[in-house]
C-alpha cells in the first residue's frame, strides 16, 4: 500500500459536522441556556468541533468562550446523529455533563456581547418555546441520563 493511495483513500472518506455542548445546572436542578445574538432561540453552551479537536476539548473551549468559566467537563450524556436536512449536512452532536454551578460560579458568568445576549436557568417542564425541537429533545434526553448516571445514543430527535 503506497502513501499516495492511503492519502487518497482518507481524503475520499465522508466528512461530518460535529458539535458539542454542555448541560450545567443550578442548585435548584434547573438547566442553563444561553441566547445567541446571531440566530433566534435558546441554546446550551457549546459549538462546532474544529479540525483536530475532540468533542470534549471543543466543549471545554466553547464553555470558556461563551460563559467565561474554565471548568472540567464531565462525562458524555448523549450523542445525537442528525440526518442531512437542507441546508444542513449530517452531523453528530455531543452533550456532556457540566455539573452543578454554585452561586459564585453563576455570578462569574461573563457572556461575549458580540455572540450572546443573555443566559437563564429553566426547569425541565418549562424549557423555552424559542428552542428547536431537536435541541429540546436532545436536552431532555441528556437530562434524563444525567439523572440516572448513563448515556444515550439518539438519531434525528424531532419530538419534545
Amino acid at each position: 500500500m503506497t502513501l499516495a493511495y492511503t492519502n487518497a483513500y482518507y481524503e475520499s472518506l465522508p466528512k461530518k459536522r460535529m458539535g458539542a455542548g454542555c448541560l450545567f445546572f443550578n442548585e435548584r436542578n434547573e438547566v442553563l441556556l444561553v441566547k445567541p445574538n446571531y440566530k433566534p432561540g435558546w441554546e446550551i453552551p457549546g459549538g462546532v468541533v474544529e479540525d483536530n479537536e475532540s468533542p470534549k476539548q471543543c466543549c471545554q473551549r466553547e464553555v470558556l468562550e461563551e460563559i467565561g468559566l474554565n471548568r472540567e467537563i464531565g462525562r458524555l450524556l448523549a450523542l445525537d446523529y442528525n440526518s442531512p436536512n437542507d441546508p444542513k449536512t449530517e452531523s453528530l452532536m455531543f452533550v456532556f455533563d457540566g455539573g452543578v454551578l454554585s452561586e459564585a460560579d453563576i455570578a462569574a458568568i461573563q457572556l461575549p456581547a458580540n455572540e450572546l445576549s443573555e443566559f437563564a436557568f429553566f426547569r425541565r417542564d418549562a424549557l423555552p418555546e424559542a428552542m428547536t425541537k431537536s435541541l429540546k429533545a436532545r436536552v431532555l434526553a441528556a437530562w434524563q441520563q444525567y439523572d440516572c448516571g448513563q448515556a444515550v445514543y439518539l438519531e434525528d430527535q424531532q419530538t419534545g
